[in-house]
């Protein structure tokens, strides 16, 4: 007979051996030191049962996910993991759904070296709710911040954008069915890549980044507000996923430029950072695309081919009005 209180889950499922000289699971608190000359970054998000992933998503992936999506910020801000984490309620015990989440988040733990070092686990009245908190460490003065960015940066996008969002209508039946282009776009959706490595040698290069969770125009817009200034995009210009070819042109508009849980990084940079950022991409086969510029001003301008402004109609993702099931 399994036993299912709250620390034999915690021993089953999440206690690991910490790194060395570091203090990990079942203490009051972790211990950890930092490297000479670098401060801490720390981020927390809160992953709701039915507001970002459905209720019948597979568990080892959404384990993958919820740890992505917060290493998605230290990446945004150029910095290295360090530790997380992990605040799990659960309205009951299922042990093959705690096997399947486990697994998930600690494969990702493992290859990005944040290894879990505590948390909490209690009972929810409702559906799960996951609460992760990511530590990184990024060198004094070099962390990108959103209000860092200068009139006369180069806007830039790494990989490409539209596949999770087009994956989300897919699965929620807003489209016709589609096997194919749910096949090609699930993996975005399920299994984002938080691109650490980009970030990691952007700081020191590019003045500002956000990650892209909540829509293109959305998460740029924070940049452009803390850093007081406008930006023109050019939307044939922005990278598309391949699977987006040959959808309604406004559909494929909207993905593009508000679609959320894409976690590729927007960032900005002096137009003289040009050949070294293409380098770098390549040097770590990420794709990165220059898609616009900072301007005088304040919001954004969407310009066609023609230099004409491109009608928007939506920004991004709301986490209190959007309806249930509107991101995964």
């Amino acid at each position: 007979m399994q036993a299912d209180g709250e620390f034999d889950l915690i021993s089953r499922y999440f206690k690991k051996p910490a790194p060395a000289r570091m203090l990990g699971v079942g203490d009051d608190c972790a211990l950890m030191p930092l490297s000479p000359g670098y401060e801490l970054a720390i981020s927390t998000d809160m992953l709701v049962e039915g507001r970002h992933f459905l209720p019948d998503a597979d568990p080892e992936s959404l384990g993958h996910k919820a740890l992505a999506v917060n290493l998605s910020d230290l990446a945004a801000m150029g910095a290295r993991p360090l530790a997380c984490t992990l605040a799990l309620s659960l309205p009951a015990v299922d042990h093959a759904w705690l096997a399947g989440f486990s697994s998930g988040f600690h494969a990702l733990a493992r290859e990005s070296g944040c290894p879990l070092v505590g948390g909490d686990t209690t009972r929810s009245d409702t559906g799960v709710v996951l609460s992760i908190t990511v530590l990184g460490e990024v060198r004094r003065s070099h962390a990108l911040r959103r209000d860092a960015a200068r009139v006369g940066d180069d806007v830039w996008v790494s990989g490409t954008l539209g596949a999770a969002d087009l994956a989300l209508r897919l699965t929620l039946g807003r489209l016709p069915p589609d096997p194919e282009r749910l096949r090609a776009t699930l993996p975005a959706l399920d299994r984002p890549v938080p691109r650490l490595g980009l970030g990691r040698y952007l700081a020191g290069v590019a003045n500002a980044a956000v990650d892209v969770s909540d829509g293109l125009l959305q998460d740029f817009s924070h940049i452009l507000q803390a850093s007081r200034c406008g930006a023109d995009l050019w939307l044939d210009a922005l990278p598309a996923h391949p699977a987006l070819a040959g959808l309604d042109e406004a559909l494929r508009r909207e993905a593009l430029l508000s679609g959320g849980d894409a976690y590729e990084l927007c960032f900005t940079a002096q137009p003289q950072w040009r050949e070294q950022i293409q380098v770098l991409g390549s040097q770590l086969e990420v794709p990165v695309t220059r898609v616009g510029t900072l301007v005088r001003g304040t919001g954004v301008r969407v310009l066609d081919g023609a230099g004409g402004i491109v009608p928007v109609v939506r920004q991004g993702f709301d986490h209190f009005s959007a309806p249930h099931g509107a991101r995964a």
